[in-house]
Protein backbone atom coordinates (compact mmCIF):
# COMPACT_ATOMS: atom_id res chain seq x y z
CA UNK A 1 0.00 0.00 0.00
CA UNK A 2 1.32 3.32 -0.85
CA UNK A 3 1.18 6.08 1.49
CA UNK A 4 2.01 10.26 1.16
CA UNK A 5 2.88 12.43 4.64
CA UNK A 6 2.21 16.12 4.13
CA UNK A 7 6.23 16.66 3.55
CA UNK A 8 6.35 14.26 0.92
CA UNK A 9 4.86 16.91 -1.27
CA UNK A 10 6.63 20.12 0.01
CA UNK A 11 3.47 21.08 2.62
CA UNK A 12 1.21 22.66 0.05
CA UNK A 13 -1.10 26.04 1.37
CA UNK A 14 -3.41 25.65 -1.68
CA UNK A 15 -5.30 22.93 -3.36
CA UNK A 16 -4.43 21.36 -6.69
CA UNK A 17 -1.68 18.70 -8.49
CA UNK A 18 1.62 18.08 -6.97
CA UNK A 19 4.68 15.80 -7.46
CA UNK A 20 5.05 13.13 -5.15
CA UNK A 21 7.22 9.92 -5.13
CA UNK A 22 4.32 8.17 -6.82
CA UNK A 23 3.80 10.61 -9.18
CA UNK A 24 1.08 13.82 -9.69
CA UNK A 25 -1.42 13.52 -6.72
CA UNK A 26 -4.31 15.46 -6.51
CA UNK A 27 -4.62 17.42 -3.05
CA UNK A 28 -8.44 18.83 -2.25
CA UNK A 29 -8.80 21.52 0.45
CA UNK A 30 -10.78 18.65 2.50
CA UNK A 31 -7.20 17.22 2.26
CA UNK A 32 -5.64 20.44 3.23
CA UNK A 33 -8.00 20.66 6.47
CA UNK A 34 -6.62 17.12 7.38
CA UNK A 35 -3.16 17.93 7.46
CA UNK A 36 -3.73 21.06 9.56
CA UNK A 37 -5.42 19.53 12.00
CA UNK A 38 -3.11 16.59 12.00
CA UNK A 39 0.27 17.43 10.10
CA UNK A 40 1.17 14.24 11.22
CA UNK A 41 -1.65 12.07 9.35
CA UNK A 42 -0.39 9.85 6.64
CA UNK A 43 -3.03 9.33 3.57
CA UNK A 44 -2.98 6.15 1.26
CA UNK A 45 -2.73 6.74 -2.68
CA UNK A 46 -5.76 5.90 -5.29
CA UNK A 47 -4.09 4.76 -8.38
CA UNK A 48 -5.52 5.89 -11.33
CA UNK A 49 -7.92 3.51 -13.36
CA UNK A 50 -6.41 1.50 -15.45
CA UNK A 51 -9.02 2.32 -18.15
CA UNK A 52 -8.90 5.63 -17.82
CA UNK A 53 -6.55 8.08 -19.92
CA UNK A 54 -5.94 9.83 -16.13
CA UNK A 55 -2.26 9.28 -14.33
CA UNK A 56 -3.13 11.80 -11.53
CA UNK A 57 -3.00 10.26 -8.12
CA UNK A 58 -6.02 10.86 -5.35
CA UNK A 59 -5.72 10.69 -1.75
CA UNK A 60 -8.04 7.62 0.06
CA UNK A 61 -8.13 6.93 3.56
CA UNK A 62 -5.79 8.61 6.55
CA UNK A 63 -4.10 7.38 9.70
CA UNK A 64 -3.24 10.07 12.44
Amino acid sequence: MQRLRFSDIGEPSEPGQYRSPYGLVEITRNDLAVWKAFPDAIFTIIAPSPYLSATIFRLGTFEV
